[in-house]
């Protein structure tokens, strides 16, 4: 059957309109794909593991580095971590005033993060700069301060202020004297963007291994009580089980 004039005009109208329409409909697809994958919200990785707290009171024996650590299991925030071994880093919880691990009983005051929140987040970790409180104080941070001589700062604590053109000038930085040395608490202000905030401190605690750990502002007044606390947690983890 022979193709008429008018079928090939028909053919030539159809394709000069099939084709845009084509390159549109994958065109839009792309997008629609792109959209989906880049810039809709994504689901948590599976291989981030979330916070697992136990009541069991087991010991769990670890290592970071050469430092051995034995650990009741309600201290460590992860189920991973209660496997033991080797780690490169240790997360643990405790609860003022007495330094107590996660209970059942508890678990709402640990769950909370109010500006009161008796929560104190620990990290034990390698560090390869291996500075001691001291070292840290006059070497990293005394060089973004305002002034060196510091000020008369609260509950026995000498204060500095961080230089606006430094990375810390949103906190305060809080020198106390102990028998072992200073302790340096970094806190950052309150505001309305921050209304719980934290102190931090680091210490080093082994060879290549350092201890930080952070308490909310609002305790600020118990810092001594809060580090001796701390240390004799983290010395009585030292101590293999009988």
């Amino acid at each position: 059957m022979s193709r008429t004039a008018d079928d090939d005009e028909t053919i030539r109208k159809r394709s000069g309109w099939l084709i845009p329409l084509g390159v549109f409909f994958i065109t839009f697809v792309l997008s629609a794909m792109f959209l989906l994958l880049y810039l809709a919200p994504s689901a948590p990785s599976l291989f981030e593991e979330q916070i697992s707290p136990t009541s069991r009171s087991d010991i769990i024996a670890l290592k970071v580095r050469n430092l051995a650590l034995y650990i009741p299991a309600n201290y460590l925030e992860y189920q991973k971590t209660r496997q033991g071994g080797t780690r490169h880093e240790i997360a643990l919880f405790a609860m003022l005033p007495d330094m107590t691990g996660w209970s059942n009983w508890e678990a709402q005051t640990f769950a909370g993060n109010g500006a009161k929140s008796p929560v104190v987040y620990m990290l034990i970790h390698e560090d390869n700069f291996d500075l001691s409180e001291t070292e840290r104080l006059r070497r990293v941070y005394m060089d973004y301060v305002t002034d060196k001589r510091g000020a008369p700062g609260p509950y026995g604590l000498t204060q500095y202020t961080f230089r606006e053109d430094s990375g810390y000038q949103d906190e305060d930085l809080y020198v106390g004297h102990a028998l072992k040395g200073p302790i340096v608490l970094r806190c950052v202000r309150f505001g309305p963007q921050v209304p719980s905030p934290n102190c931090l401190r680091d210490l080093s605690v082994g060879k290549g291994v350092s201890l930080s750990y952070r308490f909310k502002r609002a305790h600020l007044s118990q810092w001594r009580e809060i580090a001796d606390g701390v240390d004799k947690l983290v010395t009585s983890f030292e101590k293999p089980p009988k």
